[in-house]
């Protein structure tokens, strides 16, 4: 046989396994990480599912779980299986194909440890045969991902907190509401993000607010700011994927020094108008403060391989909207923080708001991506506050290099309460809340889950009926409503925005398909074309889609999935739905 016929076969033959290979590998694509990579961009570069067919695009399969209650959980997907968090901890594996559950674990809270902040989840973390998650009653579980058993559960909080509880000084002072709750819980709502044979998650809860409603059932209605020391700080941690022995320790309020400068205006220059003199004059007089400081963790961090950096936000310093008893600007508290993500130390923070009154906390998760600066792709590190800006900073030194034009209406921004009452916007919700943000990759846009919902910030003199001063954040529910925006990151302007009846909580995806997929309040579940935010599609369920979706492909075909239970606190109706859509059921 002739040699070169023979070479020839053999080109043939190496080409078409290569091809052969790369069709398997990209049979199935998964969804493992809460934000997809552990960058949080929330994009998907599958695009089965584009702007020309998203509207023949169908239910496959709906799954109930029989637990009715708020729900934020991120699912996520490996080898023809989606495992999601249920509230109050339970999980749950279904098998991808038919919808069948395959296994369920059932947690079993801890006696007498209050939740913090009802029972949601966010997620889950997968690191090769066991997941992870952090529970209510903060504990750190791993678990097998074939059967659902337990492999180790850790407490990563020593003890519930030893203070008084804001809800029974609030009884105690006469506050005219018929429901008062808040105060006392620690616990983990957050999804863990898997780095080197580490687990990493954090605490909440020790922010310390004190929540008032008229009704228990109602939306929630006003916030109080008692000045006192209550709580704790908040931490960042990491823990050993094989036993969960902790790594590394990082406390979200400093040892030393958490007054800091004691500026009298945010880092790009707008006017906090504090009394900074009259806070000096009280430090002495609250020597403690810093120990029981809060900044809660609330959401995954983003992490950049190639640097071992990690960036994560910090909740509002403790007590909530009273700075009387801490004065100071309260490091770290409402910052994004950089951490060397091997060993916890920081290398840089960037405090949003010093010494914050309003709620401000860094909520919704960073994201990393690159952005041109003089002609350079630099690596940036951006996050959508609640003040209404979406912050883009240098990745490796914190700076600042850019604030985008609001994406959300402003009004009295860092103005202080009155006796009569001030309107201010954005509110305590945010701006953006928890909600993450989706980078549309393709189109260089950030897509943010916006929140109007101005409040009344009031000054509670002492009186006849209250025996203690204390400021109020109370909703004017009348005029709520949500934006979601998509924010060009070239040029920090708003490219779009699309407007919802309500508040925006939940997050969103984009896919290399120019599509965006979100949910509302009210059930709906919509695609929108991610360059002109023009809704193509939607579908709606009986219970709020308050959750962000995903998308992933399993035997060639692309999948979205989202989970709809609503939220209690916003008063969306809750449920228990877990639910499949693809372009057809073959």
């Amino acid at each position: 046989m002739n040699k070169g016929y023979i070479r020839l076969m053999q080109k043939v033959y190496v080409i078409s396994l290569f091809f052969i290979l790369l069709s398997c590998s990209d049979s199935n694509i998964n969804w493992s990480s809460y934000g997809n990579d552990i960058q949080n961009q929330r994009f998907s570069e599958i695009d089965e599912i584009n702007i020309s067919n998203v509207d023949q695009l169908k239910l496959i399969w709906l799954k109930r779980t029989g637990i009715n209650s708020t729900f934020q959980s991120t699912p996520i997907t490996d080898d023809g299986v989606m495992y999601v968090s249920l509230p109050f901890n339970h999980i749950i594996a279904i098998d991808i194909l038919s919808g069948d559950e395959l296994w369920r674990y059932k947690h079993t809270k801890k006696e007498n440890w209050p939740m913090c902040c009802g029972p949601a989840n966010k997620g889950l973390a997968i690191h090769k045969n066991s997941l992870f998650m952090g529970t209510i009653d903060s504990r750190l579980i791993a678990i097998n991902k074939f059967n659902g058993e337990k492999i180790w559960d850790v407490d990563i909080v020593d003890s519930i907190v030893k203070s008084e509880s804001l809800k029974q000084l609030g009884e105690h002072n006469n506050l005219k509401h018929d429901f008062i709750s808040g105060g006392t819980g620690v616990g983990i709502n957050m999804a863990p993000v898997i780095y080197k044979d580490k687990v990493i998650i954090g605490i909440t809860g020790v922010g310390y607010g004190l929540h008032v409603d008229e009704d228990k059932d109602a939306p929630l209605g006003s916030v109080i700011g008692i000045e006192g020391l209550f709580g704790r700080p908040g931490f960042l941690a990491a823990f050993d994927i094989n036993n969960g022995s902790k790594q590394w320790h990082f406390n979200t309020i400093p040892d030393e020094g958490w007054e800091g400068k004691m500026l009298n205006t945010t880092k790009d220059g707008i006017s906090l108008q504090r009394n900074i003199a009259k806070e000096k004059q009280t430090i002495s007089k609250y020597p403690q403060a810093a120990k029981f400081g809060g900044g809660s963790a609330w959401t995954t961090p983003a992490i950049d391989e190639k640097n071992n950096l990690l960036y994560f936000g910090t909740g509002n310093p403790s007590p909530q909207m009273n700075g009387e008893s801490r004065p100071g600007d309260n490091l770290y508290t409402v910052s994004l923080v950089a951490l060397n993500a091997l060993t916890g130390e920081r290398k840089w923070h960037f405090q949003q708001v010093p010494h914050d009154l309003w709620g401000y906390d860094v909520a919704s998760p960073p994201l990393i991506f690159e952005k041109i600066i003089q002609g350079k792709k630099t690596k940036v590190v951006g996050q959508a506050s609640k003040t209404g800006w979406f912050y883009i900073h240098d990745a490796e030194t914190g700076n600042l290099i850019q604030k985008s034009e609001p994406f959300v209406p402003q009004k009295n921004l860092f103005k202080n309460p009155t006796e009569d009452g001030i309107e201010i916007y954005p509110g305590l919700l945010g701006g953006s809340n928890w909600s993450p943000v989706s980078y549309s990759r393709i189109n260089k846009l950030a897509i943010i889950s916006g929140i109007h919902a101005p409040i009344k910030y009031k000054l509670h003199k002492k009186n006849d009926v209250n025996d203690l001063e204390y400021t109020s954040s109370e909703a004017i529910q009348d005029l709520q409503y949500g934006i979601l925006s998509a924010i060009d990151i070239e040029t920090g302007q708003k490219r779009w925005e699309y407007k919802t009846n309500q508040p925006l909580i939940g997050g969103s995806l984009s896919t290399k398909g120019n599509l965006t997929f979100f949910g509302e309040g009210n059930g709906s579940f919509n695609a929108i074309d991610s360059l002109t935010g023009k809704k193509l599609w939607s579908y709606k369920f009986e219970a709020g889609v308050n959750a962000p979706p995903i998308s992933f492909k399993y035997k060639g075909k692309q999948y979205i999935a989202v989970v709809a239970g609503g939220n209690k606190v916003m008063g969306f109706p809750q449920g228990d739905y877990i639910a499949l859509f693809a372009l057809d059921k073959n």
